[in-house]
Order: C-alpha cells, then structure tokens, then sequence
C-alpha cells in the first residue's frame, strides 16, 4: 500500500472588497476556513492564496487600456487559473457585482478558468440584493465554463447579528454547507487528476512498441 502524502490542493480567495476592513473580506475568511476545515477532516492539506482585488485596482485599470499585466496582476491571474479551486467575493452595487470585481475577471482570458471548481458569494447592505449572486455572479462564471458548486452565499448587513432565530441565523450554516460542497468538488477533481496522470504513465512509449515487433 502507497503510503505517498498527497500534494496540498491550492485554494485562491478573491475579495473584492473595498474597505478595511470589509465584510467581504470577512465573509472570504470564513468560507475559506469552512473549506480548510472540510478538507482536514479528509486529510487534505490546503495552501491557501487571497488575491484583495482593491491592491491591483490600478493595475487592473492599466491592463484593461494596454492589454499588459503589470508583474503583481500577472502574479494574481496565475494563482487564481492555476489553483484547484477558487471563492470569488464581492459587495453588490446597483443590484450587481462590482465594476472592480468583473474588470478583475474581464482581463483574464475566456478559457482559463473552464472547468474550475468556485464557490460564488457576495456581500450588501440589504437582504434584497442577495438575488444578484443568481442574476449576475453565476451567469458570469457559467459564461467562463467555470463549475460552480450549488449553494452560493450573500450576507447582508444583519446577517452579522445572532439573535438565537433559527430561521434567520443561517449563515453558519450555509457557510459550512458551501464549504463543504467546494472541498468535496475539489477533491473529486484532485482525484480523477491523479487517475489521469497515472493511466499516462503506464503508457508504452511506441518506438517500444515497434521494437517488441521485430524478429528475435
């Protein structure tokens, strides 16, 4: 039996929040744990990557008028397509995620994140906006062929109290529930990656084949 720790799968959080601190980044923090907990308990090692897009804001500005990443937005783009799985965070403005938020995932081109496991969430003032994450966030990555896992989470301002209301303190909850679902996704991927890599190996390169071939 392989006794072969597996690689740490790699998570990248982007928070586009625009404050500090920030219920976003807040929000962020606590999916990430929830993830990092989900996958300790299946003893899956996590590094763990946060892009704050309110840094890069001028970078990415630049970017979207030259066509050129500056080193620091390069370095952003790549840990998020090249990460197992991604939370993508944003405060909704207007009904919708940021204009800092989707010029973030304008520059990054169109097939990089196809097939990449990502929990959508967001963050406002009022309950009323929380239908913005079905309108708007998860259209956005469906349009990228990202897979994005079933519960996305929106906590609005009074999300953050606890007043013992089992119908209204559910954000716990859906946090853990969302967690869950990326960290189980993120593992299937992992999976069926190694599976794949290891079916490679045992190919038999052809001019192997050819030489089995010829007469003794």
């Amino acid at each position: 039996m392989s006794t072969d720790t597996p690689e740490p799968l790699h998570l990248a959080v982007v928070s586009a929040g625009l404050s500090v601190p920030s219920s976003t980044r807040l929000l962020a923090d606590r999916l990430t744990e929830s993830v990092r907990a989900q996958l300790a308990d299946a003893d899956r090692e996590i590094e763990i990557h946060v892009v704050e897009l309110r840094d890069l804001a001028a970078d990415i500005a630049n970017n979207l008028i030259t066509g050129f990443p500056s080193p620091a937005l390069a370095e952003a783009i790549e840990t998020v397509t090249s990460a197992d799985g991604l939370i993508a965070v944003t405060p909704i403005f207007s009904a919708s995620y940021s204009g800092l938020f989707k010029s973030f995932f304008d520059v990054i081109d169109n097939d990089a994140l196809t097939g990449k496991a990502v929990l959508a969430a967001a963050t406002g003032g009022t309950a009323r906006h929380s239908l913005a994450l079905e309108h708007a966030l998860r259209p956005l990555f469906a349009y990228l062929r990202a897979v994005v896992v079933p519960t996305a989470v929106y906590a609005a301002s009074e999300d953050w109290g606890r007043n013992g209301d089992p119908l209204t303190d559910t954000l716990p909850n859906r946090i853990v529930r969302a967690g869950g679902e990326l960290a189980g996704l993120m593992r299937r991927r992992a999976g069926s990656a190694a599976r794949t890599a290891a079916d490679d190996t045992s190919v038999v390169p052809f001019a192997q084949q050819l030489e089995a071939l010829r007469p003794a």
